[in-house]
């Protein structure tokens, strides 16, 4: 079997830097935790082993395994358990004044960042790793910078020992990082090779913050710019890599800051974390935006006057993306009983705690991706009787260790849900948790 590249110890470093949450170090315990995790054999198995082990870790260890625990999830396609499960919040700038209607509109997102990127060499994009609604835009991107003439994309989950990626078309299991095996994070890969994009794989697994940093920015100068000194370059990463300036790494110097000095090249960089969904209707800053200003899609702010488009740090990038809200009080299906304050809280607590309450939460409005995908039903009789399992869809003619197209697990019985598919052909393939095969089909997805 193929080595693994597996690269969350060190994403996750740089998260919990920034937010304060611990030194920059591991204990013993994280580390047995992240080596045990490598030894499952696939998402559901290391999910049910977190669930296991979560308990008995130290309380200082909590917040790693959480997101970890939320990872797991997000690859399961229970995309509203993960973000509910690590509810992610940043502090917010001191002295931060949020827009108001008076001085700011809001216009589409790809739109806006399409018009900043034509003078462009670099653009970057962040995402959250637990939270894939953070990678709807760099799939809608991906043809519009294309377009711009931009022919180099490097992801933070690519690894590099995948050499026949580009030729095959499509990620398989050993193609990069867990991030990798999440449905829409491989879509956003098919997508690249389709459009005729270079893939670079720039990550490493140093475990210093700042010897990280500058290892990320040396790889993708040395393989883009070095070598091509007229390339554009598309850049999908996490948190404040994008960052052009020190500052939410503490004293740390980021990728983007790094790239800008060695190329001479001023990025465009993009922030989607620091305004980010994570609950229902809570009293964060998130949702004093999307009060004011609502939106289907995701949306920047622009100055009415001036044009520019607002960022809460403008020092360290260059504009502040808003995603629409995806939870709200139809995410909790049929089973919601009572007001909706009742149950604000309660499902942190459930996908916590518990495998059983997970399929009481509808899959989030944003899998369509604006109408490319139409909705399958699927139900537990896939299962035949066993659960946990997972329905997972892969493209007929990708093999099977191809990145699902979308998936969905199921962990209790008589259940339904629904998966979300481009039109076309695949195959419906329910597993275990030790990857035995429980039923399979051949379906066929039609347009709208």
């Amino acid at each position: 079997m193929a080595k693994r590249f597996f690269s969350l110890p060190v994403c996750l470093l740089a998260l919990l830097i920034s937010t304060g949450a611990i030194a920059q170090s591991y204990d013993q315990p994280e580390l047995d935790l992240f080596q045990a995790m490598r030894r499952q054999p696939n998402q559901l198995a290391r999910y049910q082993y977190l669930v296991r082990a979560v308990p008995h870790l130290p309380a200082s260890d909590q917040v790693v395994a959480g997101q970890f625990r939320s990872f797991s999830l997000n690859e399961l396609g229970l995309y509203n358990q993960a973000v509910l499960g690590f509810p992610l919040r940043s502090e917010p700038p001191p002295g931060l004044v949020l827009p108001d209607h008076d001085e700011w509109k809001a216009a589409s997102a790809v739109d806006v960042i399409t018009e900043l990127a034509a003078d462009r060499r670099i653009v970057m994009i962040n995402e959250a790793h637990h939270n894939a609604h953070t990678r709807e835009l760099t799939l809608a991107l991906l043809p519009r910078l294309r377009a711009l003439g931009f022919t180099y994309f490097a992801a933070e989950a690519l690894g590099g020992n995948d050499p026949g990626l580009m030729r095959r078309g499509y990620p398989v299991q050993t193609s990069g990082s867990e991030y990798l095996q999440e449905p829409v994070y491989g879509e956003i890969v098919r997508e690249a090779i389709r459009l005729g994009f270079i893939l670079v794989p720039y990550d490493n697994a140093i475990l210093d913050p700042q010897a990280r940093d500058a290892a990320q920015a040396e790889t993708l100068f040395r393989k883009v710019f070095a070598s091509d000194p007229h390339a554009r370059l598309f850049v999908h990463t996490g948190y404040a890599h994008i960052d052009k300036a020190s500052g939410r790494l503490n004293d740390i110097e980021p990728m983007a800051m790094k790239l800008a000095k060695l190329t001479g090249f001023d990025p465009l960089s993009i922030d989607q974390t620091e305004f980010l969904e994570s609950g229902p209707d809570t009293p964060d800053d998130y949702h004093v935006l999307m009060h004011r200003f609502p939106a289907q899609s995701a949306e920047v702010l622009v100055n009415r006057i001036t044009g520019k488009p607002w960022s809460a740090l403008p020092k360290l990038y260059d504009l502040d993306v808003l995603l629409p809200i995806a939870l709200d009080v139809k995410t909790f299906g049929d089973s919601v009983r009572g007001t909706f304050s009742d149950y604000v809280h309660a499902p942190t607590r459930l996908v916590v705690n518990s495998l059983i309450a997970l399929n009481n939460l509808q899959r989030p409005k944003w899998l369509p991706l604006g109408g490319q995908r139409q909705p399958f039903p699927i139900d537990t009789n896939l299962c035949r009787t066993q659960v946990p399992c997972v329905i997972s869809a892969r493209y007929i003619g990708e093999s099977d260790d191809a990145i699902a197209a979308d998936c969905y697990a199921f962990t209790e019985p008589y259940s339904s849900s629904k998966l979300y598919l481009r039109p076309g052909r695949y195959r419906l393939r329910a597993w275990n948790t030790v990857g035995k095969t429980l039923s399979e089909q051949v379906i066929q997805i039609n347009g709208p």
